[in-house]
């Protein structure tokens, strides 16, 4: 099976929300960046392995600046702060509900709104957004990442932090760690050792989660091995934002040094893969998969890390 969009990233829920510009924080949140040496990489998957539609070939040199990057994704308790600074409401909240994956919901019979056509797994669910990852019956716990966030919401948030999105050459870049032409973080194999090395599906998707690694959705960051960057979670738990509109044809003609994606488009670039990842259906956790969704869609597992502005 080839699926044009991942299982882990429903396309309903776009939205179209006039977007409130925030204030800059007067205090500076802190980021835990780790300093990247930049320089140049190959780009894109050398292994035949993606799917045709999401344009990882061909594989191509870029250079990059040096440029800083946060070791982990953007935390509830972070995420909190700027919402309870400014008032700020993300998309989910203002539509009123979210995507949630089916086997996690934890709503009422009347919360759950309907089931994703093409991708049955997925349910809306009423009340579900950042601080409800599962429905209205849950809550968020502070160390996780963040969720049902937008790619607007994480601009938001950027503007308000004095932070950015990294473009997708910085977070493949950042995702490899410094080994060149591998298909994980972290090497080759996907569980050396017999080790998990990042939050995935393991069983048989959508239906029997066997929750080796020992989650069903989202780890609290911190909870794999950090690549050779020192950077974590690189790999599954949740789809990451990118700066960058989404193009399957961008890479033949794109900039060999510091690129910034097509000029416009429809989607925004999602990078990493999250835990509903399985090689059955989603293999997109290795660091040359890539995907998008639209700028206003918001689900149950993509979040965002951010980028220094120097």
């Amino acid at each position: 099976m080839e699926p044009s969009m991942p299982c882990c990233a429903p396309v309903a829920g776009q939205t179209t929300h006039p977007r409130e510009v925030p204030a800059p924080s007067p205090v500076a949140i802190d980021h835990d960046e780790v300093a990247l040496p930049g320089g140049t990489f190959l780009m894109g998957d050398a292994f035949g392995e993606g799917y045709p539609a999401d344009g990882e070939t061909p594989v191509h040199p870029v250079r990059l600046a040096p440029f800083p990057m946060d070791a982990t994704a953007v935390t509830v308790a972070m995420f909190e702060e700027f919402t309870r600074a400014g008032g700020y409401r993300t998309d989910a909240e203002r539509a009123g509900h979210s995507a949630v994956f089916r086997l996690a919901v934890a709503a009422t019979r009347a919360d759950i709104l309907g089931f994703d056509p093409d991708l049955p797994w997925w349910a809306t669910v009423a009340g579900a957004d950042w601080r409800h990852p599962f429905g209205p019956l849950s809550r968020a716990e502070p160390g996780h990442p963040v969720v049902h966030v937008s790619w607007n919401d994480a601009a938001a948030y950027c503007a308000w932090a004095g932070r950015r999105l990294p473009t997708e050459a910085q977070w493949e870049y950042a995702a490899r760690g410094g080994l060149p032409q591998r298909r994980f973080a972290w090497g080759q194999d996907l569980t050396p050792g017999g080790r998990w090395m990042c939050n995935i599906w393991q069983g048989s998707f959508p239906h029997d989660n066997t929750g080796e690694d020992g989650w069903l959705a989202t780890a609290p960051v911190r909870s794999y091995p950090a690549n050779g960057y020192g950077l974590y979670e690189m790999t599954g738990n949740v789809w990451e934002w990118c700066a960058d509109w989404f193009s399957a044809t961008s890479y033949a003609d794109s900039a060999r040094a510091d690129p910034q994606g097509p000029p416009a488009g429809e989607r925004k670039v999602i990078r990493g893969g999250s835990y509903l990842c399985h090689d059955s259906y989603c293999h997109r956790y290795r660091v040359a998969a890539r995907s998008a969704g639209f700028p206003g869609s918001s689900s149950g597992n993509c979040g965002f890390r951010t980028a220094g502005l120097s």
